[in-house]
């Protein structure tokens, strides 16, 4: 307690945690609820069957999703939406770790990596049909083809803004090559790796919608594609519903992961708030 003269200020006491979870689902859930209730206001007064009311949309997910389609299709298409960001993580991190390393490789490289980066992955799909045929691997690399960039390019600038004094300090000890690129190289760099596949996530969600709407049979990308063809409009939003709740998994699965591997990283930037 803090005294003044002429008056009497306390110290407010911290909420306990029941309010402050309270208040955290009000603010995450407050925005999402006025947009349903606003949606379900313009769907009662629209005249277009393009525009479903919530209900409606929450009863064909109920129909369309629970039951043998989310085997049939949800789940292959997070199988290959893993193996694509899986295999973007370690390429990116691997091929940017030595590109960032030697200088000589990254000059060399550049207008290449430039080039390929500036092609839009999609455009890629006819080409890595004709070449693996309409099969998962397909998938999988469209996937791949795009999700790799962030994580490339955001770990070679990692990398190459690793502090020339502890590197040189590690060397004046040293430290073995690997130890450095263990222990320094990747701990410095893994703020913008972490960045790079945050980006990535994104990225691979949208790939595997759009792998799966060419020439397959099955998936999210597929069904969502099959309701519009049909006209079955509640049945589309509802895949569109799906994939935005994968979506937020996600961000909150990453959030959860970045937290334990930048812990020391965050720790720093409240120790200089402070």
């Amino acid at each position: 307690m803090t005294t003044y003269p002429g008056r009497i200020a306390t110290t407010p006491r911290p909420r306990g945690v029941g309010p402050r979870i309270t208040a955290g689902l009000a603010h995450a859930l407050g925005l999402p609820m006025l947009l349903l209730v606003a949606w379900g206001l313009a769907a009662t007064r629209a005249t277009s069957r393009f525009l479903p009311d919530p209900v409606a949309i929450l009863e064909a997910f109920v129909d369309t999703w629970v039951g043998p389609a989310f085997a049939e299709d949800v789940l292959p298409s997070l199988y290959r939406l893993g193996l694509g960001v899986a295999a973007s993580i370690v390429l990116g991190i691997a091929a940017g770790t030595v590109i960032g390393l030697a200088p000589w490789l990254r000059e060399l490289l550049e207008p290449l990596l430039e080039f390929l980066r500036a092609i839009p992955p999609p455009v890629l799909i006819p080409v890595v049909m004709l070449l693996l045929g309409i099969t998962d691997t397909m998938k999988v690399v469209v996937i791949v083809s795009g999700a790799v960039w962030p994580i490339l390019l955001n770990t070679i600038e990692g990398v190459r803004a690793t502090d020339s004094v502890m590197t040189e300090t590690a060397r004046s000890f040293r430290v073995s090559r690997w130890e450095r690129l263990w222990f320094l190289v990747l701990p410095a760099a893994s703020p913008r790796i972490m960045t790079g596949v945050r980006q990535a996530l994104s990225v691979a969600l949208i790939l595997m919608v759009i792998s799966e709407m060419f020439a397959s049979s099955a998936g999210l990308g597929y069904r969502i594609a099959y309701f519009q063809r049909n006209y079955l409009i509640a049945e589309m939003w509802s895949g569109i519903l799906l994939l935005g709740g994968v979506g937020i998994l996600l961000a909150v699965a990453f959030g959860l992961v970045e937290r334990r591997v930048l812990r020391w990283y965050h720790g720093i930037r409240e120790a200089n708030r402070a």
